[in-house]
């Protein structure tokens, strides 16, 4: 009884569930553990940068070959785009289908827009295409890190790393560096980790005690049809993904179960990420792999958010009787294709950018969104755990494609037969047992 209750997503679950009834039972203390859950988010970005600075550094400056970069780069980003183009396309077809909105006949008119003057004041400034690709480079490192910019501390990386590489021996000294370091951030996640059931309690205290059950009820079609389609997609999607690539969806969730669970008490993806990515090697994909993967996924590879978004809009429209033929909705899949990339992460990003996506469409009211601010923090739990998911998921497709993995020791550990322990080096894929394609065989001694 003291083992199971000892284990980590154990003890996330009681926290989840105390934090629930604590929230509904008395609103006001539930209210006021919001910085629970706030604590433990800044925690983890604390060491969020500095660690996926040096994984990337450490794997690029690994590799033998720089062409073997641009096919894990290039085959990450084709997998990118086609599954968060698939997940938009999930969500248009169920909400359509289901038609959640449909008999609400809301004016837009009567609806109180100030109540997301914040998210719209905040669309206002996103950034155009053009504008994303600028800000990809950083002017400043030191800022870069500082602002926890995933894309402009994975460009610098990637430079730097590319330049270790060239360097060669005379690199050896920093790369040593850099691994030393990289295990100290490893153990402080770890120590950071431990915390997480406090974390769950005090988000979801707050989460029930400020928007209260009976937001649940009034648009329970909504959210029923988002925790749905989520679930389709993690377990068909991904599941038919995971097939294909050689394991067992379910005995994968079962080894990434604490994160899972830590992703529901806390709203954020970003909260696992690093544990994710130590867990990930020690499964035997290789270190460059995960380190260029992860971190653009969490960008480029939104799933849950892009079902949310594509669901969200239409149901305003539905909701305030918008006219939507065809090809407007199709132009609406078109726009956020483009703005839902770089929004996962961090909890109320996703409302960010689809209040900027129905303000550049101009036909759906923004005002619309106010219908949604009592259950979305309900169902980001449903988004955050969908893109989490969908990550990790992609991370061994794409390795499993480029033959990055170690197919022996991850079956051997998913399989029940060894445990993930945090005070273990990472296990570093050997060149024997990578099953690789002849033209990917550098990519044997990529953890070497």
């Amino acid at each position: 009884m003291k083992r199971f209750f000892g284990k980590l997503y154990v003890q996330v679950l009681i926290g989840v569930v105390a934090g629930g009834l604590l929230g509904f039972l008395y609103p006001k203390l539930g209210t006021d553990l919001k910085p629970l859950g706030d604590v433990f988010i800044r925690l983890i970005k604390m060491v969020f940068a500095p660690v996926i600075f040096a994984m990337v550094v450490l794997g690029i400056a690994k590799m033998e070959s720089m062409k073997e970069l641009g096919r894990v780069g290039a085959r990450a980003l084709i997998y990118f785009e086609v599954l968060s183009t698939f997940a938009l396309l999930l969500g248009l077809v169920v909400v359509n289908v289901f038609k959640p909105g449909v008999g609400m006949n809301v004016d837009p008119k009567t609806l109180d827009a100030g109540a997301i003057s914040n998210y719209t004041a905040a669309a206002e400034k996103s950034q155009g295409f053009i504008d994303f690709l600028l800000n990809m480079v950083p002017t400043s490192i030191v800022e870069a890190l500082a602002k926890n910019d995933i894309l402009q501390i994975l460009v610098f990386a990637t430079f730097f790393g590319i330049a270790l590489s060239h360097m060669g021996r005379a690199a050896k000294p920093i790369v040593d560096v850099l691994e030393a370091f990289s295990n100290g951030m490893f153990v402080v996640v770890g120590m950071v980790m431990r915390i997480a059931p406090i974390a769950a309690f005090g988000a979801i205290a707050f989460t029930v005690g400020k928007y209260g059950l009976g937001s649940l009820v009034s648009l329970g079609q909504l959210m029923a049809c988002m925790y749905i389609t989520c679930a389709v997609f993690v377990f068909v999607v991904l599941g038919s993904i995971a097939r294909l690539s050689g394991f067992s969806l379910w005995k994968f969730l079962r080894y990434i179960k604490d994160e899972i669970f830590t992703v529901l008490g806390t709203s954020s993806s970003e909260s696992v990420i690093p544990q994710l990515m130590r867990k990930l090697e020690y499964l035997g994909v290789s270190k460059p792999v995960v380190g260029l993967v992860i971190p653009s996924g969490v960008t480029f590879n939104p799933d849950g958010q892009c079902i949310y978004y594509t669901m969200a809009a239409i149901f305003i429209a539905q909701a305030t009787n918008t006219p939507l033929s065809l090809v407007d909705q199709f132009v609406i899949l078109g726009v956020l294709m483009v703005t839902s990339k770089g929004s996962a992460g961090v909890t109320g990003s996703g409302f960010i950018t689809l209040a900027a996506t129905l303000a550049s469409m101009g036909n759906i009211p923004v005002a619309g969104m106010v219908l949604l601010l009592g259950v979305d923090r309900f169902m980001s739990e449903a988004r955050a755990i969908t893109n989490t998911i969908g990550n990790a998921v992609g991370t061994m497709a794409i390795a499993r494609w480029v033959g990055a993995v170690d197919r022996e020791r991850m079956q051997h550990i998913l399989d029940g037969h060894d445990t993930y322990r945090e005070t273990e080096s990472i296990y570093e894929t050997p060149a024997a047992t990578v099953d690789a394609a002849p033209e990917l065989v550098k990519l044997q001694k990529l953890s070497a």
